[in-house]
């Protein structure tokens, strides 16, 4: 009888971001595991200028990689998750930029390579949902891009825009807040109309409108409660202007309530009695639609995708799969 073919031998690749990366350390965590798995050599692929590294990432499933770690922000993670999307082939996150969003809502500990090289080797994966995004350029073009955190249009996309690269690299996050005042003083509020679900189309006075997959942001900051990484659904959110006092109530919302009340049983009851959902309203939704009377921002995980007339988009249920620990501490 002959020998059963040798079944190939599984090996990792990393997709890099050069700038965020901080390489010798990622090698030697990657040489480490490799070695103790008894798994072939690690492919390593530099994302480029042009390209947060959707071309690094089919060029790591092209050569057979059994998982894809991606070492950079929230933009190069999502790049490589629009091509890992439906594959099979799971993704570790090497968390390395400013936000790290979509890190912090699996728990991922930030600035420890060591751990999240771990996971990706050794670790369980867990199957999340992805948003789709088609934006409507004012040509009448479309295209479409996947996001894995948050996509908006309104102040939160004006603020992304109007973010000056140069105080992003010093301040990191907090260069959104210079321009996020900077926009509020500007700009007045949006006029959208949106069906959610295919229901009827209706109108709606925002400062933004945010379709979110999971909900915790930098600093702590609960956005969206109730939403879930793997429920087969987005959380529409709108924070709307209701006079001279809007964005207080909107704080106290977002930083009081979420924040803070709603971590104790007392908490969650003095929202239910005092609960104000015209200033800031949720709507769960597996499928959307917006348009916009004028070319406005669209951002998806925290990158400026240019200007549309309208979005609209589904998500794609447990589409990713993405390779975790079980001590962390999973948001959603």
């Amino acid at each position: 009888m002959s020998d059963s073919p040798a079944r190939p031998q599984p090996s990792a690749a990393v997709v890099y971001h050069p700038l965020k990366t901080d390489i010798t350390a990622l090698r030697s965590a990657v040489s480490r595991h490799e070695q103790q798995t008894g798994w072939a050599p690690t492919q390593w692929y530099e994302t480029a200028a042009d390209d947060a590294g959707v071309s690094a990432a089919q060029n790591a499933l092209a050569h057979g990689a059994s998982v894809v770690l991606v070492s950079g922000g929230d933009g190069t993670i999502r790049a490589v998750s629009e091509v890992l999307r439906g594959t099979g082939v799971p993704l570790g996150i090497v968390p390395q930029g400013t936000g790290n969003l979509l890190a912090r809502n699996l728990g991922i500990p930030l600035n420890r390579i060591e751990e999240a090289v771990r996971a990706a080797f050794y670790g369980r994966n867990r199957a999340v949902d992805v948003g789709i995004l088609t934006i409507t350029r004012e040509d009448e073009s479309q295209v479409e891009h996947l996001f894995l955190v948050l996509a908006g249009m309104g102040l939160d996309a004006r603020t992304i825009s109007a973010t000056r690269s140069t105080l992003k690299k010093r301040l990191g996050w907090l260069a959104y807040v210079d321009a996020g005042v900077r926009t509020m003083l500007r700009d007045g509020p949006l006029q959208i109309h949106f069906s959610i679900d295919n229901s009827p189309v209706q109108p709606l006075s925002v400062y933004t409108v945010m379709i979110g997959n999971c909900g915790l942001m930098p600093g702590g900051v609960l956005l969206i409660p109730d939403a879930k990484l793997d429920d087969g659904k987005l959380d529409v959110v709108a924070l709307r202007p209701l006079g001279p006092f809007s964005w207080l109530r909107i704080w106290n919302k977002i930083g009081w309530e979420n924040g803070v009340l709603r971590k104790t049983k007392t908490g969650r009851r003095i929202i239910d009695l005092v609960n104000d959902t015209r200033s800031v309203s949720y709507l769960q939704a597996t499928r959307y639609a917006l348009s916009v009377p004028g070319p406005e921002p669209v951002q998806l995980d925290g990158d400026d995708f240019g200007l549309a007339l309208a979005v609209s988009g589904v998500v794609d249920p447990g589409a990713l799969l993405v390779r975790v620990l079980p001590e962390w501490n999973a948001q959603a």
